[in-house]
């Protein structure tokens, strides 16, 4: 690894500065990249480092933790399985073509020029598309901080660059991969609360925190009333840990891939899926979240 511990430090420093709680979209927080961004390095030095990430021997478990969970998701909504031709054996091309259905959403990356951790969760991404079989520019990639060069290097990659904050409120219309990495806790909860019914909700795939940490890490009322969603949906999904090596502790800790198994979705009582509220937040003062910003 040529990164030295003091710039492991500083890319903390700045990775968790990124997370600081805004109001509107657009604030300074963009101001902390090089808006004279060597694109062209800045591209090699990523695919750089998803080469040296492919070489590692925990990227041989997450790639076969996401296709398990893959494996497991469905192919299409569920109101539309019956559909399906009775006469066709599953096989490795209808696997492949599986796989080719996925897209993948990415939010909250950071500021990947500056800090060496968002560029190795950059790195990573790339090579859980390539494992996906998900076609680059079926990777919608969106952070308020990134800078004009950063979202020139990501269209470079051949990922496309959103435009509107979505604050996590994306809905599933098709099997869907996640990449949430270190995001906070209010994003999942939109990202859910979008989702929020039998339909959907087994179309997600999830790699980011784990939802147990979350809870675990929470004081119990405080996540049931600000984080009803995910408390709702920790103890109905599927978590599969995911292995970090201790020298990328910052990078990759307490990663997971979540999906969510219709049969279990149904141990909720019917009442849960009845007409969801749309999360408020009144009582949390630090969101970790950039909000966007509100139409005059």
């Amino acid at each position: 690894m040529s990164d030295t511990g003091e710039e492991w430090q500083m890319a903390r420093r700045r990775k968790g500065a990124a997370r600081k709680p805004k109001t509107l979209l657009g604030s300074t927080a963009s101001t902390c990249c090089q808006e004279q961004l060597d694109v062209g390095k800045t591209v090699k030095r990523i695919r750089d480092t998803a080469s040296e990430l492919r070489c590692e021997e925990f990227w041989q478990d997450w790639k076969g933790q996401l296709q398990a969970a893959g494996s497991s998701s469905p192919s299409k909504p569920p109101e539309n399985k019956d559909t399906e031709d009775p006469t066709e054996q599953p096989d490795k091309g209808r696997e492949d073509r599986l796989c080719q259905q996925l897209e993948c959403v990415c939010y909250g990356l950071g500021s990947f020029s500056s800090c060496a951790a968002a560029r190795y969760q950059l790195a990573m991404l790339l090579l859980l598309l390539d494992a996906g079989q998900i076609p680059l520019e079926d990777c919608s990639v969106f952070d308020p901080v990134f800078s004009t060069g950063e979202r020139e290097v990501l269209r470079n990659l051949g990922l496309t660059v959103l435009t509107e904050n979505e604050e996590g409120k994306r809905l599933a219309t098709k099997p869907t991969l996640f990449y949430l990495m270190h995001c906070g806790k209010a994003l999942y909860n939109n990202l859910l609360w979008k989702n929020w019914s039998t339909q959907c909700l087994p179309l997600m795939t999830i790699v980011g925190n784990g939802f147990n940490g979350m809870r675990e890490r929470t004081i119990g009322r405080e996540f049931e009333r600000d984080y009803s969603y995910i408390s709702l949906a920790v103890d109905v999904c599927e978590e599969r840990r995911l292995l970090c090596p201790s020298r990328l502790i910052d990078v990759f800790s307490d990663t997971a891939v979540i999906t969510f198994p219709t049969s279990s979705l149904y141990r909720l009582p019917q009442s849960t899926w009845a007409e969801p509220q749309e999360p408020q937040y009144q009582h949390c003062p630090d969101l970790e979240i950039i909000l966007r910003e509100k139409q005059s």
